[in-house]
């Protein structure tokens, strides 16, 4: 592994431990030229993905990019970081495992929409109006009608 600070391929693993939902492994490394230390997280891939873009161009899947667009629905929102963490490693499984190496940007949409409205309601209509490309205010509406309905949909008290 690379250092960070000077460049040097001669680091030591210090230390490892799996992340609290056992998705990774953290490890601890010291760098042997310069002293520095840092941190590294492995995960396991169990396939390359390529995300096929809506106007037809194949890219990388890329992890941070999901993280950093869930992170910008989810600005100044109360929610712990390790369930960011945890719903970030349950869509980019979920996607693993449809069993293709390609998968639409759609595809991804729908699926991290469906992890956010579980999330947090208001990451989910800040996600949805950049996905969904909301250009009025009924736009808004009827992603909220869609989170109402939701909630109406599910049992609650009965009144007499």
């Amino acid at each position: 592994m690379r250092c960070p600070s000077c460049g040097s391929l001669d680091t030591q693993v210090k230390d490892s431990r799996p992340t609290e939902d056992s998705s990774a492994i953290r490890r601890r490394r010291l760098c042997l030229a310069c002293g520095f230390r840092f941190t590294t997280f492995e995960r396991v891939q169990l396939r390359e993905l390529t995300v096929i873009k809506r106007n037809g161009r194949r890219v990388p899947f890329d992890r941070d990019k999901l993280a950093r667009s869930i992170e910008i629905a989810l600005r100044k929102r109360n929610v712990d970081p390790d369930r960011v963490e945890q719903t970030i490693s349950r869509i980019v499984r979920e996607l693993e495992s449809i069993g293709e190496n390609e998968v639409t940007a759609e595809t991804i949409g729908e699926t991290v929409m469906a992890h956010l409205r579980d999330l947090d309601d208001v990451a989910y209509v800040r996600f949805a109006s950049v996905y969904r490309n909301f250009r009025e205010a009924k736009d808004f509406e009827q992603a909220l009608a869609e989170l109402a309905g939701e909630d109406e949909d599910e049992p609650g008290p009965t009144r007499p």
